[in-house]
């Protein structure tokens, strides 16, 4: 009888302590694949496939027309007013220097919306199809345009992006919105913005979301798999795109949801009620 009761608390301390074990483990597990490039294991030549971004409808443009005449420059170039300008404040354009004072409104250059057509309405040249150019391509167009109709020698024209930015969401370190103010970005680059990913985002499975013609699209890239990624037609990226960085099985196991996880006071105190139980049954069984 001895023996046996001896053999029964030897088997609740065994189930005790692999219970106990197993709750630590589910909780310490090592997160995987947390490298990015695993398939790199020497050096790997891409071939260079840089995409410029190209206008699209609704951008917004700032354009500005340069030319050795000031006259004929401020006809490129409209001016609007802003709310306030401190005094002393001026700006010089083709007419001459605008001075302002505390109760005048700021000059600055206009924005160009490009339209639902992809058409933009240029002082003097009139309409203009836009839709599809890069930046420097419109710079060049234009200046091409006011040479061909004899209006200037050699125009400088200068073409800059107002609203371009993309979405960075999900388990990256500073989620946000940020600004595009280069010709062509990769993804890359744009989680670097947003400080990396964190400990807990899944690298092998980042969702690019991307309106085309209308229709929201979502491609998966493989941050582990380099030649996979550089491969994507999301690797370069467009103006509104939004990048989801989902958590991993760990962070998901971390979220309950009553809101506890294995850091939590209340889970360890769910923990030892269970272990209370266990034994309390266990002992109730084994008299």
């Amino acid at each position: 009888m001895i023996r046996l009761n001896l053999l029964k608390h030897r088997y609740v301390s065994f189930f005790i302590g692999t219970l106990f074990f197993t709750l630590i483990l589910s909780g310490c597990t090592t997160p995987k694949n947390v490298t990015y490039f695993q398939d790199v294991s020497e050096e790997v030549i891409i071939p260079g496939n840089q995409k410029e971004i190209r206008i699209e409808p609704n951008d917004k443009l700032s354009i500005v027309v340069k030319t050795m005449d000031p006259a004929l420059t401020s006809m490129f170039n409209l001016f609007v007013a802003n709310d306030r300008i401190e005094e002393g404040v001026s700006l010089k354009t083709g007419l001459g220097t605008l001075k302002g004072n505390s109760n005048a409104g700021t000059i600055g250059m206009s924005k160009y919306t490009v339209n639902q057509e992809g058409y933009i309405d240029f002082p003097v040249l009139g309409e203009l199809k836009v839709a599809g150019m890069t930046r420097s391509e419109l710079a060049g167009f234009i200046k091409g345009e006011i040479m061909g109709r004899n209006l200037a020698k050699d125009p400088v024209v200068t073409v800059e992006f107002v609203n371009l930015g993309v979405s960075i969401i999900g388990e990256v370190l500073t989620p946000g919105r940020y600004d595009i103010n280069q010709d062509q970005i990769n993804i890359l680059e744009a989680i670097s913005m947003a400080g990396d990913l964190t400990i807990n985002g899944q690298r092998e499975n980042v969702v690019v979301l991307r309106e085309t013609n209308g229709e929201q699209r979502t491609y998966k890239v493989d941050l582990t798999n380099f030649k996979e990624l550089t491969q994507s037609p999301v690797y370069y990226l467009k103006q509104g795109d939004i990048i989801y960085v989902e958590p991993n099985d760990m962070k998901k196991r971390q979220a309950t949801v009553n809101g506890n996880n294995v850091y939590s006071t209340s889970f360890w105190i769910s923990v030892a009620s269970l272990l209370t139980s266990v034994v309390t049954t266990i002992t109730i069984f084994i008299r």
